[in-house]
């Protein structure tokens, strides 16, 4: 018990020192105007106690685009408007480099290896060119034989799955049959095996709660001086589920491994994928099992959870806006014909179906605070995205869901961001998203697909109570109750 009085004692004392530090160190420097802050817990209660994307864009209407906000100990600079967006991601992305991970990624030491968060430095550089070059690229997703047809069949995947659910019950879950699909993608792309029911399950579970406690409110982010405790146990939580993907990484790796020493090393036949690339590396450059292992994770949890989300938020809006769905019927039956499915290959035929994912990524932008650099004096920087695609100077009437306003200019406002910086759902600069290319490919063929086959239509309850498009917010922004819908084969 004494001991336990000693510890928490400790902790208090460091954390109100760092405290009183930093408040020392601000009065020496010049920030954007902000909140006025409380004793020690800062603006917390004013930006926590509602949803961050929503409460931050709420702060910044009354104090400015670019605001400052503390966090308890944290120091955090927040930009709101597609200027102040290309002050960070642009003019200054040079000088913001160093990203600091929320306090979750610090279990099983993956911060230290992760794509998503270690500063552009030589082995950062290295990981980003393997995933592109090797998987995530459009030249490997448009003219890799080995890929190509893992597209087409993730695609038909999904149709069977969402016919499957509709013979099983009354209503299907978008949402959840297109992770299922992704998931499978991703693995067969990375190991070139699939997986089975239970290794399916088993991955649901453990990627679903990683991405969901992973950017939770965490008391170890705003009092840094106190992580070491992890008083919400959010960084113990985070590095169960994280072990079980970790786990059947590793048992690829060993199969893989194996079968290389079998076959007196290499792979004997097709094509590499980005497994046998990373064992390559491996062996030419000495061990690195942890960023082999760090990376294929990273591929894996962002990916499939950016497009199954921006799937099911792009049909939430679509059931609730019928006309445009008759739009979108009305194009894409006219553009196939008899033909069964969307392939990438038909994207450029079907711009309505690009005016609506873009749409549904301005709305709903599945990464909303994406940029967390720690700048030189210990600040850290953040680009709401969810307040910049709704800037009203930038976009007219930003709370509808318009994608006719996209028509006439759909080159202009590509996925890698626009000149003015008002659409940039996959970030910009040196961060920008990684599996940008595999994301615009299969939402458009996943989607397009899916209103091609079957009549979606709301259950008559919510029709008549409306969509519940309320938000939860982890890795990425997801619809916090599953979108259900009605579907039939046409």
């Amino acid at each position: 018990m004494a001991f336990l009085v000693v510890c928490i004692s400790s902790l208090l004392i460091i954390s109100i020192s760092s405290y009183v530090f930093q408040l020392l160190s601000d009065r020496r420097s010049r920030f954007p105007p902000g909140p006025r802050p409380l004793p020690f817990i800062g603006n917390l209660l004013g930006v926590v106690g509602e949803l961050p994307h929503r409460s931050l864009a709420r702060l910044a209407g009354r104090h400015g685009s670019l605001m400052t906000v503390r966090l308890g100990t944290l120091l955090t600079i927040v930009a709101s408007s597609p200027s102040a967006a290309r002050e960070i991601l642009q003019t200054h992305n040079g000088s913001l480099t160093g990203r600091s991970p929320p306090d979750a990624w610090l279990a099983l030491g993956h911060a230290a290896n992760s794509v998503f968060v270690l500063p552009p430095c030589r082995r950062w550089r290295a990981l980003r060119r393997i995933g592109t070059e090797h998987l995530l690229s459009a030249r490997q997703l448009d003219g890799n034989n080995r890929l190509r047809p893992l597209l087409r069949e993730a695609v038909l995947d999904l149709l069977r799955r969402v016919s499957g659910m509709a013979e099983a019950g009354p209503t299907v879950e978008v949402g959840r049959a297109s992770f299922a699909v992704m998931m499978d993608l991703q693995w067969r792309a990375m190991f070139s095996v699939g997986l089975d029911d239970a290794a399916e399950g088993a991955l649901h579970d453990a990627a679903h709660e990683a991405v969901a406690v992973s950017l939770k409110p965490n008391v170890s982010d705003f009092f840094p001086a106190l992580a070491a405790a992890d008083l919400q146990g959010v960084r113990r939580r985070f590095g169960r589920r994280v072990a079980v993907v970790y786990r059947m990484i590793d048992e690829q790796i060993e199969r893989r491994m194996r079968g290389r020493r079998e076959a007196g090393g290499g792979r004997s036949s097709g094509e590499k994928d980005l497994l046998d690339v990373m064992l390559d590396m491996s062996s030419e450059h000495g061990k690195d099992e942890d960023g082999a292992i760090s990376l294929l994770q990273d591929i894996f949890l962002a990916t499939v959870d950016t497009i199954a989300s921006t799937i099911e938020w792009a049909m939430a809006e679509l059931l609730q806006h019928p006309d445009t769905m008759s739009k979108l019927q009305e194009e894409i039956r006219k553009v196939l014909g008899s033909k069964g499915h969307v392939e990438c290959s038909d994207i450029n035929r079907l711009p309505y179906l690009q005016a609506v994912v873009r749409e549904t990524l301005r709305l709903h932008p599945v990464t909303v605070e994406i940029q967390g650099y720690t700048v030189p004096k210990g600040c850290t920087v953040l680009v709401n995205l969810w307040a910049v695609h709704r800037d009203a100077k930038a976009w007219p009437e930003p709370e509808k869901f318009k994608p006719e306003r996209f028509l006439p200019r759909l080159e202009e406002t590509g996925f890698l961001g626009t000149t003015e910086f008002n659409f940039i759902p996959f970030s910009a600069g040196r961060r920008v998203c990684l599996g940008l290319p595999l994301a615009t490919r299969m939402v458009h063929a996943m989607l397009g697909s899916l209103i091609h086959r079957f009549e979606l239509t709301l259950p008559q309850e919510v029709k008549e109570n409306g969509v519940d498009i309320s938000e939860s917010l982890g890795l990425t922004m997801i619809m916090a109750k599953p979108l259900q819908a009605i579907a039939k084969s046409v």
